[in-house]
């Protein structure tokens, strides 16, 4: 079972803390502590770059730790005493007894992991639907510009530049160079900053792409606008930078159909092996 974001996040700042008393000296035997005392106007005379408006590096370091802590648990920021919270920290930190029994602090921990769990859903739901709504009145606005073709599944393309050599069929393996972006213009995925084209089996990647690199002839270069059923769809890539139900912008250049024995490594090797289905 996954840990909530709230463990994830005591975890994270415990492995900051660990090998740490609570005076934040190194643990340890006397003798280490005495050659760690031996150094202190060295430390002190150390140059620390002010960040943040900070000019320790205790001071940053508990401001990154807390930074990362907040992110964390902000999907429960509405469940959370961050006064409680702070004094279970200190006690453990001091090693002192918890106010929860073992068995007492399971039965938390499965009633929290389930609150993470639909409040997961609850916002992945409320992504999906405003991804759609966004995608779908893009898409009606965009089909309506000049040179911009919407084909019967809803892809829209634009040919930038086209190539005079072959169409690729859905068995074939391609290589081409491209760059993808949300609707808002942030790029999540580009070849041309890898300097690598990719390599890959059309029958590999997500519908859109399919449909849409069949209809350039090679050397071409092509605008394609994929809405989210030809795209990642309802799940966008979990973790990734594609939301649910999110709309997608590609540019891509068609370089060759690569043949079998002309391919090297597998198809699909290259970083980035573009918009794969999952």
């Amino acid at each position: 079972m996954r840990n909530t974001a709230l463990a994830i996040a005591v975890a994270s700042a415990a492995l900051f803390a660990a090998g740490c008393d609570q005076a934040g000296k190194p643990a340890g035997d006397k003798a280490a502590a005495d050659a760690k005392s031996g150094d202190k106007a060295a430390d002190a005379a150390k140059d620390v770059k002010v960040l943040g408006g900070m000019k320790t590096e205790k001071e940053q370091n508990s401001y990154l730790i807390g930074m990362d802590m907040g992110r964390s648990l902000e999907l429960l920021k509405d469940d959370i005493d961050l006064a409680v919270l702070q004094k279970a920290m200190q006690a453990s930190m001091k090693g002192e007894k918890a106010a929860l029994t073992d068995e007492e602090a399971m039965q938390i921990r499965q009633r929290l992991q389930e609150t993470v769990r639909n409040k997961q859903v609850e916002k992945m739901m409320a992504t999906a639907k405003k991804n759609q709504e966004e995608g779908e009145k893009f898409l009606a606005t965009n089909g309506k510009k000049a040179g911009v073709v919407t084909t019967a599944s809803g892809l829209q393309y634009q040919i930038v530049s086209e190539g005079k050599g072959a169409k690729p069929k859905a068995s074939d393996t391609v290589r081409v160079h491209y760059k993808g972006t949300t609707l808002d213009g942030k790029t999540f995925d580009s070849s041309y900053d890898r300097n690598e084209p990719a390599v890959f089996p059309l029958g590999a990647v997500v519908p859109g792409w399919q449909e849409g690199i069949a209809l350039m002839p090679v050397g071409s270069k092509f605008k394609l606008w994929i809405p989210a059923k030809l795209g990642y769809g309802e799940q966008g890539t979990p973790g990734g930078p594609i939301g649910p139900n999110a709309t997608l912008v590609f540019d891509v250049e068609l370089l060759d159909i690569v043949k079998p024995d002309a391919a090297g490594a597998s198809p699909g090797a290259a970083a980035g092996a573009g918009p794969d289905k999952h």
